[in-house]
């Protein structure tokens, strides 16, 4: 069979081919040589620290040979003895950021420079083609977007609206967990806490917690184990260091693997997702629908100018597959690890259970209305965010113009990585970083305790024009986690452990076992019965 040669292909010269590959060396060559030309004449502002890239790859070869590039990232600003550093993967200038100082000048000072998102693989698949709030580039769609998520989504009054959902949420924790200490079996908080997140984003947006049909004891069943698993499969690649993401025409061999899990995953969420939206969408059409119940309701009946939809179906699916990864990791990690800490510091437990009961009473359930006047709960989860971030680093931000920041030059184009990790654990910001200690979030806080921290000395909920709209509701379901589960049940060790093992989850910020252990009852019987 002969092969099609295109006609303006076949009409150049043979010697065409060889000179374009020297012409793209030649290219590359001198890329690399302004590179280091940048750092040597002093004139010109330096990059930040960092180890000399290759010509083409970069620093990619010693990344990809690493067990871990997020520690071969951390390792190597060590080994610069630096809070700011500059990895070249491929073309791209990677920018991991661990100082607050630098950081608040990356989101406050010039913070309208660093608004944009890189475009990856796994975004791309995730949001549609860029079609979200959180991964979308600068642009009309992301304003469209986060108008849209802020002002009719996360507002005060919608929050207010859907307090019932969550209170659902909360009670069935408490039915949940008393169902395990009543047939004497140990609790994985894991579990309990990722699928209240979940069935919270579920009742949310589809009014339901479950999809199947549902567990006696309140748990998760088969459906909606395998939509929290596919959730956290999507987390575990979003900005996982892909060498496709750097060297795009490798996304077409996928190397890694990253591109099979992520589709895989999304075909998951859409499973579960397309036919309960396709279906809602057609009862608003035929108008055998017309009253908002829930989240989904509210983004399918949005008008624009002309009272025709505001957002199309793929922009509605995309969108809310974005927040069911924003609504369920930060709450559920930050309980686990603050329920293990607590449980090697049994003081810390007992502290904070004196605080609910004095507040509260055994009469009744913790109640949202009580979050304000629980401060040493706060303090603990805010903690718990301090030490134990979901991720190593914040979602990146590109450079959309060249920019001295600290004395460095930051060139357009590049990936900024706040680190979550690197800021929380700073020594040169916080006495004793690796030990858990809520009193150093007390001694300069008279009034109400906030688990953000403006001055980016730690990130709990991104800040700036990419900012979290769910602070409230995020803030609302970590507080309200952590007291249900501290006021409705005592806790221990399995009898076999003396200590729990803190030790993070290979690749992750995790911890490494799932949190396997005793509750029992503190509560009246009736108070566990809905």
């Amino acid at each position: 069979m002969m092969r099609y040669t295109p006609a303006f292909l076949s009409s150049l010269p043979q010697s065409f081919w060889p000179l374009s590959l020297v012409i793209f060396f030649i290219f590359m060559i001198i890329k690399s040589l302004s590179y280091h030309l940048m750092n040597i004449n002093p004139k010109i502002p330096k990059l930040p620290p960092g180890p000399k890239p290759w010509p083409i790859v970069g620093n990619l070869p010693e990344m990809l040979t690493s067990k871990s590039p997020t520690e071969w990232i951390h390792k190597t600003m060590e080994e610069f003895n630096t809070d700011i550093a500059c990895i070249r993967l491929g073309n791209v200038h990677v920018i991991p950021v661990t100082c607050p100082t630098i950081a608040r000048e990356f989101l406050r000072k010039y913070d309208a420079d660093f608004s944009s998102r890189p475009t990856s693989m796994a975004t791309d698949i995730i949001s549609n083609g860029q079609l979200t709030t959180i991964f979308a580039p600068i642009g009309e769609q992301w304003r469209k977007m986060k108008r849209i998520v802020a002002n009719d989504l996360f507002s005060p009054l919608r929050h207010q609206w859907l307090q019932d959902k969550r209170n659902e949420e909360a009670d069935n924790l408490m039915f949940y967990v008393y169902n395990k200490c009543k047939n004497g079996d140990l609790v994985n908080v894991r579990i309990a806490t990722q699928h209240y997140c979940g069935n919270v984003y579920r009742k949310y947006f589809f009014n339901t917690r479950y999809f199947g049909n549902g567990m006696k004891d309140g748990g998760p069943g088969v459906e909606e184990k395998e939509h929290v698993d596919a959730v956290f499969d999507l987390l575990d690649h979003v900005y996982a260091f892909s060498a496709s993401d750097y060297i795009p025409w490798l996304r077409l061999l996928d190397l890694d693997g990253h591109k099979g899990k992520v589709t895989n995953a999304i075909k998951i969420m859409n499973k579960y997702h397309d036919c309960l939206i396709d279906e809602r969408i057609k009862q608003w059409n035929d108008g055998s629908k017309n009253v908002e119940e829930d989240l989904l309701d509210v983004l399918i009946s949005l008008k624009d100018v002309n009272n025709n939809p505001l957002l199309t179906t793929k922009e509605i699916k995309a969108q809310i597959i974005e927040l069911m990864m924003a609504m369920v990791d930060n709450p559920s990690n930050a309980v686990e690890w603050t329920l293990a800490e607590m449980l090697n510091q049994h003081v810390l437990m007992e502290k904070a259970i004196e605080e609910l009961d004095n507040i509260v009473g055994k009469d009744r359930l913790v109640q949202e209305i009580d979050i304000p006047k629980l401060k040493f709960l706060k303090a603990c989860a805010r903690e718990a965010l301090r030490l134990h971030p979901i991720a190593t680093f914040n979602v990146p931000h590109v450079s959309m113009n060249d920019t001295i920041i600290g004395n460095f030059l930051i060139p357009k184009g590049s990936h900024v990585l706040l680190g979550r990790s690197g800021l929380g654990k700073n020594p040169k910001v916080w006495s004793e970083p690796y030990k858990f200690q809520p009193e150093r979030h007390l001694k300069n806080n008279r009034f109400d305790i906030s688990l953000t921290e403006p001055n980016l000395k730690f990130i709990s909920f991104s800040t700036g024009r990419r900012g979290c709209p769910g602070v409230m509701l995020g803030t609302t379901m970590t507080i309200l986690l952590l007291a249900r589960l501290l006021h409705g049940f005592t806790w221990s060790s399995h009898p076999n452990i003396s200590k729990i093992n803190l030790v993070e989850s290979k690749g992750g910020m995790l911890l490494h076992d799932p949190l396997t252990i005793v509750a029992k009852p503190r509560l009246k019987i009736d108070l566990y019965s809905f």
